[in-house]
């Protein structure tokens, strides 16, 4: 009955703010339709109800049915059947009033989504995987045959359209949001592109909210419980297979936002920044971390795990994660113990003034990096009540040594244009090389120190086509397939052209966070076991990775190379590749990214 009321509610407001009475529904659901939308005094009156003509009773065959003698008319299911003219005709002594419903059946609805009135709601749409996003979509509300309104996210100018917004502008997904939902909200919303093309119909009902239930955190403010097992052989080989999905996850996100740009980003330290955060959520909140780091929510020893891998990679991974608060917050204290334990990270308070966080927050990343990204916030607004940044910096010798002598060559870009790069050159490189079948693309893995590798991955030609080929089928399992199969392989002789590059990227770490499904952080999250007293909202969220190919070996260095002559099997990586650095003693990514302009 809640579904038969609300629809009941929307149709007197479009009948008597518009006189509109044409109806858009969809196949399975039930509508009612009033023979009035107002009070009457027509106690006793004849009323009839035809449909295309044939009048309808209560005895009448099909969905349709008269109910409260004539007073309402309903439709249980609607299937394409009923789609028509509806006409109730009342008469008393001399007097006749008619009311007429003209009810279109809808059976391209993509989505029906019901929502509790008050909460946020998500409204999903998306281009095809490999358009180019050139203009946002266009997001209608329908208001009944032929007539709809235009929403405009984001627009405070627009009335109640500030309650919309946007969530990743420019980007394939097109989803909006629509906050504190009320009844009228409920309808059929259409998304489209600026051609007119349909890329997606939403339905929406709206079900009055129950009382709400103050937040409150009795029972959640303990500490992260033990891991009861720290010997176990299956938590280290757990936590590697989620580090791997969790890697191909945002790889997939963040190449939908960057289709043919050059892209950095260091998935163990995004993981080692959310599963710190993680130490301290609990409810919904920690569900939905851990679903978006991919680890299983019954996975007690993750915080025991991360701690080992990071002092696993130590040597060649420089790796920090820190959340800065508001000073008025009072932390709990099993939470920055544990933080330290786990993180070697003391939660630390914001300072007086913004240039002084500022100041303070970027020194630390300088530290924690020995340099190589000495800037990542530009502001903290006096009112923040939580930061959570990490930083990442990798420093690996090439096991084989490249050629000292300067040389150049030319790097073609996606666009065919040529670009002359200074090369990393050597004519007889001692490298595994082989075409992986499943990835389409030829593959080199070249041995660093630290008991790292560095994967280049070279689609079959320099279009954006056999680029997003490749990346498409990049799945953790292939990924990890493919590792495997490089370790089988033997080392030979290879004529390596690579170009020196110099890789600094920050991605938007607050749209990522949403589209992992974490939009709840920034909206107020259960983090009982970080500061019980109210719900914390995550104000800002902070990556940037740093990485370079020079003659030294992946780290920042000098530049140097020219030209050269070919005798043996050669890997040329001189046009846009897919790389990927991968830790063989950890067994997880380190850093993933891809060169479309050295």
């Amino acid at each position: 009955m809640k579904l038969q009321a609300i629809l009941c509610l929307l149709l007197q407001l479009i009948f008597e703010l518009s006189s509109c009475t044409h109806v858009r529904v969809i196949p399975g659901s039930t509508l009612e339709l009033p023979c009035f939308s107002f009070q009457t005094e027509f106690n006793g009156a004849a009323i009839t109800w035809t449909f295309n003509g044939n009048v309808l009773s209560a005895q009448s065959t099909g969905s349709a049915r008269v109910k409260k003698d004539g007073l309402y008319l309903s439709i249980s299911p609607v299937t394409a059947a009923n789609e028509g003219e509806y006409l109730c005709l009342l008469k008393e002594n001399n007097m006749e009033v008619i009311r007429t419903y003209n009810i279109t059946v809808d059976a391209m609805i993509g989505y029906t989504i019901k929502v509790i009135e008050g909460s946020t709601l998500h409204l999903p749409c998306h281009f095809p995987p490999y358009s180019q996003v050139r203009a946002n979509a266009l997001w209608f509300k329908g208001m009944g045959v032929g007539k709809k309104t235009r929403l405009n996210p984001g627009d405070d100018s627009a009335g109640d359209n500030d309650r919309v917004e946007l969530l990743y502008p420019l980007d394939h997904d097109q989803t909006i949001i629509i906050r504190d939902t009320i009844m009228e909200d409920a309808g059929i919303y259409d998304c489209e592109s600026a051609e007119g093309e349909k890329l997606s119909t939403v339905y929406i009902i709206v079900e009055v909210a129950p009382t709400p239930v103050p937040p409150s955190c009795d029972g959640f403010i303990t500490a992260w419980e033990p891991c009861q097992d720290e010997n176990s052989r299956t938590g280290e080989p757990m936590l590697q297979e989620s580090m791997a999905e969790f890697s191909m996850k945002l790889f997939s996100y963040l190449r939908e936002s960057n289709p043919s740009s050059n892209l950095l980003f260091s998935p163990i330290s995004i993981s080692g920044a959310l599963s710190h955060l993680l130490l301290g959520a609990r409810g919904a909140t920690r569900r939905a971390i851990e679903t978006a780091v991919c680890v299983p929510h019954d996975f007690h020893c993750v915080h025991f795990q991360m701690k080992k891998l990071r002092e696993k990679l130590a040597s060649s991974l420089k790796m920090a994660s820190q959340i800065y608060y508001n000073p008025q917050m009072n932390l709990s204290e099993s939470f920055i113990n544990q933080s330290i334990q786990f993180y070697e990270a003391e939660p630390t308070r914001l300072l007086e003034t913004s240039a002084e966080s500022t100041q303070m927050i970027n020194s630390w990343v300088a530290n924690k990096t020995n340099n190589n990204i000495k800037h990542l916030v530009d502001s903290v607004s006096p009112s923040t009540q939580m930061i959570l940044l990490n930083a990442v910096s990798f420093s690996g010798q090439w096991k084989v040594k490249f050629d000292q002598k300067p040389k150049k060559g030319l790097f073609t870009k996606l666009d065919g244009d040529l670009v002359n790069v200074p090369l990393l050159y050597h004519q007889k490189y001692k490298a595994v090389m082989t075409y992986v079948i499943e990835l389409k693309a030829q593959v080199a893995r070249f041995a660093l120190t630290g008991d790292s590798s560095l994967y280049i991955l070279l689609p079959r030609s320099n279009t954006v086509a056999s680029l997003q080929q490749v990346e498409g089928k990049m799945t953790d399992i292939a990924v990890r397939q493919m590792i495997e199969q490089m370790k089988t392989r033997s080392s030979q002789h290879v004529e390596v052209t690579l170009p020196q590059i110099k890789l600094d990227f920050q991605p938007d770490m607050n749209i990522l966070i949403k589209k992992l499904g974490l939009s709840s952080l920034f909206e107020g999250a259960d983090l009982c076991g970080l500061y019980s007293e109210e719900k914390v909202v995550l104000d800002d969220a902070r990556h940037r990775a740093f990485l370079a190919l020079t003659e030294q070996g992946v780290e920042a260095g000098a530049v140097t190379t020219m030209s050269f002559s070919r005798s043996f099997p050669s890997f040329s990586a001189m046009r846009p590749f897919i790389m990927l650095l991968w830790s063989d003693q950890a067994n997880v990514p380190l850093f993933i990214g891809r060169v479309t302009d050295p």
